[in-house]
């Protein structure tokens, strides 16, 4: 969505509610193509939703209908820009959500007597589909009761310039650092916070609901914003995570990735059922709401070219960050080892991504038996992106174990504020050259369905045996905070990007429901 002028009164609005047979126009387009009522409104829907000038459908280039004209143009390509422009008809209905659109302010248009249309629309397609149609629709408005508080409490808490609701530090409770960071992070995840504020859990502990880690979970978001800027203590955190996941028990420095996903993994097993051990992420719990993507890998065969597909589920991502297991191979035979190794490392985010979904060659020893084939065949396997979650993770592997020594990579990695997965998708293999470009139209607001932010770093400072955590966030927009501990200071964005990188957090720009 365009940010030029927010949703200031237009007056190509107020010019167009003037003229009766407009509204009738937005009455007409809202009921056939945004609610679709009626089979024959559904039917009308599915044959006709397509850009009038290049024929495409609805989704990814995003329809607007004109409200001068009967007209359907792409809101990615332009052709809804272009149609305005010529014809001078600067007002369009996004035909997902029923957004006003104004081509001459470039922003979408918030209008109380077109929203109150809209929403006359939307109940009266409530009645047909049933309540529930009404949760991806309706926005929250008071009660009579909630008003009725409003009015006697006339003087409400006013947050200084120098504090901010959600911004609190966390003592730390002995060698806790790698939780107090993870905790900041999963805090400041826009989706998980809109959660728990709005008290959606429902806890399944049947005998002792003071065990479930997704209440106690809720219980920290309302500490959090609360408004106290004092620092708070998570001992009934610790308590439950130490109860839960034994292996992160007592005060020993843990590590702050296996800290991440050992907490994703309880509260998704607590959103479920408070009582099953299943680890499953097929389920439509917050966790995997939110966290949850698909990653497809595809074995080729080298003889037939039979390609075998498996999706799996993952929470985040871990890339390597030193030479890859063919470089290593390579440079045992070779005598410029130096050049080799530093030509094969990874230098940016970008890098570790395009050589995750790099088609590897598996070799003679890791033949594997071809359904076609019937017999064990030399082959090839890539990695990529069937399905995005909406909190993209990523964890650089700086910690290196083998027999012989543990060490950390200390290399720096730049990651971007803005990040676009397009190329890293199944459907768009081969586009890994496109990575510049394609980042720069995220910069510059191009809409793209797979464009991601970033809102808080991990960073790791010390050796493998000594450390400390620290984390960035993300504050309201382009606020950006250190947290180490309970000392909480103001950052720059440029600080967050020079920093070291340990787990990159990336939320999407543009949601669309299901």
């Amino acid at each position: 969505m365009d940010t030029n002028c927010g949703n200031k009164s237009c007056s190509h609005v107020e010019s167009f509610k003037s003229n009766r047979g407009s509204i009738k126009n937005f009455k007409a387009i809202y009921s056939s193509f945004v609610i679709a009522i009626s089979p024959e409104a559904r039917k009308r829907k599915a044959q006709g939703m397509m850009c009038s000038t290049c024929g495409q459908y609805n989704h990814p280039v995003r329809l607007h209908a004109c409200l001068g004209c009967i007209f359907f143009g792409c809101y990615v390509k332009k052709h809804i820009h272009e149609h305005a422009k010529a014809n001078k008809h600067p007002l369009a209905m996004d035909l997902t959500r029923g957004y006003v659109y104004c081509y001459l302010c470039r922003n979408y248009i918030y209008d109380n007597d077109l929203e109150k249309i809209a929403k006359e629309k939307r109940l009266k397609a409530a009645k047909v589909y049933g309540p529930t149609f009404l949760q991806y629709y309706s926005s929250w408005e008071p009660t009579l009761h909630e008003l009725e508080v409003l009015k006697q409490n006339p003087q409400r808490k006013r947050i200084s310039d120098n504090s901010y609701i959600g911004l609190r530090g966390l003592i730390n409770l002995g060698n806790t650092c790698f939780m107090n960071c993870i905790v900041q992070a999963l805090t400041h995840t826009p989706l998980l916070r809109d959660y728990f504020l709005s008290d959606k859990h429902i806890c399944q502990f049947s005998e002792d609901s003071s065990m479930c880690l997704v209440c106690e979970m809720s219980r920290l978001f309302q500490e959090f914003y609360s408004g106290k800027s004092t620092p708070h203590i998570p001992y009934r955190l610790l308590h439950l995570v130490w109860t839960h996941a034994r292996h992160l028990a007592g005060y020993e420095q843990q590590d702050a990735h296996e800290f991440f996903i050992a907490t994703l993994d309880v509260l998704h097993r607590h959103c479920t059922n408070g009582n099953s051990d299943n680890n499953s992420h097929h389920c439509n719990c917050i966790i995997d709401q939110i966290f949850t993507g698909g990653l497809q890998s595809d074995v080729v065969c080298q003889s037939c070219k039979g390609v075998s597909t498996t999706i799996d589920p993952f929470w985040d991502i871990s890339l390597d960050l030193g030479p890859s297991l063919y470089m290593r191979q390579q440079l045992a035979a070779s005598s410029t080892t130096q050049t080799c190794c530093e030509e094969s490392e990874p230098k940016s985010l970008l890098d570790c991504l395009e050589r995750f979904t790099r088609p590897e060659h598996l070799g003679s020893s890791a033949k594997i038996k071809c359904s076609t084939c019937q017999i064990n065949q030399e082959s090839t396997k890539q990695l990529s992106m069937e399905r995005l979650p909406i909190v993209a993770s990523f964890h650089l592997k700086r910690f290196e174990h083998s027999n012989r020594f543990h060490k950390k990579i200390s290399t720096f990695i730049s990651f971007p504020q803005y990040l676009d997965m397009t190329p890293f998708m199944a459907s768009k293999r081969g586009c890994q050259s496109n990575v510049n470009m394609l980042n720069n139209e995220c910069v510059n607001g191009t809409f793209n369905e797979n464009k991601y932010c970033l809102f808080a770093v991990v960073n790791h400072s010390g050796t493998i045996e000594t450390g400390h955590y620290t984390c960035y966030i993300r504050q309201q927009r382009d606020q950006w905070f250190k947290c180490d501990d309970h000392i909480i200071t103001r950052a720059s964005v440029q600080d967050v990007l020079d920093s070291e990188g340990y787990l990159l957090f990336y939320h999407k720009e543009f949601l669309e429901y299901e």
